[in-house]
């Protein structure tokens, strides 16, 4: 397996990070199984381990990755997330100082250790300042319970912004961030991956395989049906006509290449120069094994052209219904004018995520 810098942090990462999303009642629901999976991931030469507080519903995936590190902690580049959703509380969740510090020691806790070595922000939150979430990250670095932080789904100048943040203010920079990235939904080319290699950030890519997609099973027209636990994520995405014509082009031209979907999918969005890992979340032993064998797959000049011809440089070719909307488009009020609406004035932000609802 080969590893790679994460961003200018000096700590080296697997190519292939283990996401443990599907550890819990929306997966893979034997814990002990999981257990197993983290072992042969770390066995097959991944030492990244990507969690998050709110998979499995309460800390279940956390505490997991916990049992299965156990004994094995050195060997493991540990990362987390806080901002969702971890009680009925108006402030169980978000990327406020109030929150951060509480939410770090509930994921050290269930995790069993005693620093996270990536913490980072799930996702954006356009009702906090920046400098307010940055100011309780870095005392969690200065206090040692965390060795680098990082964010997931920001857009590019979200991303701009915290550094810009960060530097005025004496601040520790983020290192990372974490976007959805696979041959079906390649947007982030267009500014977020550019942006992230001016800034000297880490990129872990989550769902490479598309939300099962493109992991070969799932095809036009086929009998099969995704799993519950990929029905309860992503819905909309795994039914788009789009998506599916673009799968069958794709899975016939690595039959020609003589490669499975999944090893040409991963070997795809590895080949990105501004792409540090790309997280694999196997349910099963199976899925892990036939992951780990494409891990040395790497595509020619010839093959990546055909590729482009398929889904063009920068396009996604539909949206990913667990995707970060910004605002202005989830909201119709902060895009439209109406009879109450004074001429300049915009409405107020909420809350302003644009996820939508669904149970963790």
């Amino acid at each position: 397996m080969q590893t790679r810098p994460l961003g200018r942090t000096g700590i080296q990462v697997s190519a292939y990070a283990l996401g443990t999303m599907m550890f819990g009642p929306y997966g893979n629901p034997d814990p002990d199984d999981c257990v197993r999976l983290v072992h042969r991931a770390l066995d097959g030469g991944i030492n990244l381990i990507d969690t998050a507080d709110v998979y499995g519903g309460d800390g279940e995936s956390e505490k997991i990755v916990g049992k299965a590190l156990r004994g094995r902690r050195d060997d493991v580049v540990l990362a987390t997330k806080f901002n969702g959703p971890m009680g009925s509380g108006a402030n169980q969740r978000g990327s406020s100082r109030r929150w951060i510090v509480s939410a770090v020691e509930g994921s050290l806790r269930r995790l069993g250790v005693d620093h996270i070595d990536l913490y980072q922000a799930h996702h954006p939150e356009p009702g906090t300042d920046v400098e307010e979430t940055l100011s309780a990250l870095t005392e969690l670095l200065r206090a040692g319970k965390v060795r680098a932080i990082g964010h997931s789904n920001l857009p590019a100048s979200d991303i701009v912004e915290a550094q810009w943040v960060a530097e005025r203010r004496g601040l520790a920079r983020f290192r990372s961030e974490q976007p959805h990235y696979s041959i079906l939904n390649r947007g982030v080319e267009r500014e977020i991956l550019p942006v992230c290699e001016r800034h000297g950030l880490g990129v872990l890519v989550w769902s490479p395989l598309a939300m099962g997609l493109l992991a070969g099973r799932l095809r036009k027209d086929s009998a099969e049906t995704p799993s519950p636990g990929r029905l309860h994520w992503a819905r909309q995405h795994l039914t788009d006509t789009r998506k599916l014509d673009a799968v069958e082009a794709l899975a016939q031209l690595a039959s020609q290449a003589g490669l499975s979907l999944p090893h040409l999918a991963l070997a795809f969005v590895t080949a990105h120069p501004a792409v540090t890992a790309a997280i694999i979340g196997p349910r099963t032993p199976a899925q892990l094994e036939d992951l780990l064998a494409g891990a040395d797959t790497v595509l020619g000049t010839d093959l990546l052209d055909r590729l482009d011809e398929i889904v063009p440089p920068g396009v996604d070719l539909g949206p990913i219904d667990v995707a970060y909307v910004p605002p202005a488009l989830a909201q119709p009020s902060l895009r439209r004018r109406t009879a109450g609406t004074r001429a300049g004035h915009s409405s107020r932000l909420g809350r302003g995520d644009g996820f939508k609802t669904r149970p963790v």
